[in-house]
């Protein structure tokens, strides 16, 4: 329910509007008072609904967004803020992404679509699963290849911090189709 009411205001509102046509009907086919004001009160609570929708940002909306900023700080070639959403207890992540990152330049960094955030709530801290498609043009540092489009399958897993801070705490990337190739992470 949570999900709906924060997540999906024109689910609830066309809920509410159902509700509320079907009051008023009641009311005009029976001219009972508590029927039309009922109606009322549904109608009223559709703009309510809108209003907790933009103000309640659930754990899933933080994610996205989170993913949204580190795809900008990428095609900014800002190495130091895209790591910055790993956990800093994952030091050998950040030492691989870093590495990785470090032998491209982005001009585009794209997501294209995020296909699934499974929450994990039975951990001791939240995880969440994330999956997602994403489409970067690249260059070789090295001048290996140039301005090539490569879309990425990405897989990442986030954690939820005392400060309620999302971490990625695990990454791995993979051709849209099939399994590893050149641009894959070693080791995930």
């Amino acid at each position: 329910m949570t999900t709906l009411l924060a997540e999906q205001p024109l689910v609830m509102s066309f809920l509410l509007a159902i509700l509320a046509a079907a009051a008023i009907y009641g009311w005009l086919q029976s001219g009972q008072r508590a029927a039309g004001f009922a109606g009322l009160v549904f109608l009223i609570l559709i703009p309510v609904a809108w209003l907790v929708a933009n103000l309640w940002v659930t754990d899933r909306e933080r994610i996205s967004a989170l993913i949204y900023e580190t795809a900008a700080w990428v095609e900014a070639n800002d190495i130091d803020r895209a790591v910055q959403v790993i956990s800093k207890q994952q030091t050998p992540l950040i030492a691989s992404a870093r590495g990785e990152l470090a032998n491209y330049e982005f001009t585009q960094a794209r997501v294209n679509q995020i296909q699934s955030i499974t929450m994990q709530p039975n951990n001791a801290s939240p995880q969440a699963d994330v999956e997602l498609s994403v489409t970067v043009t690249v260059s070789s540092k090295r001048g290996q290849f140039a301005s090539i489009q490569v879309p990425r399958r990405l897989s990442l897993r986030f954690e939820k911090q005392p400060d309620d801070a999302w971490v990625v705490i695990g990454y791995d990337h993979r051709p849209i189709i099939g399994d590893r190739d050149a641009f894959s992470p070693s080791g995930s």
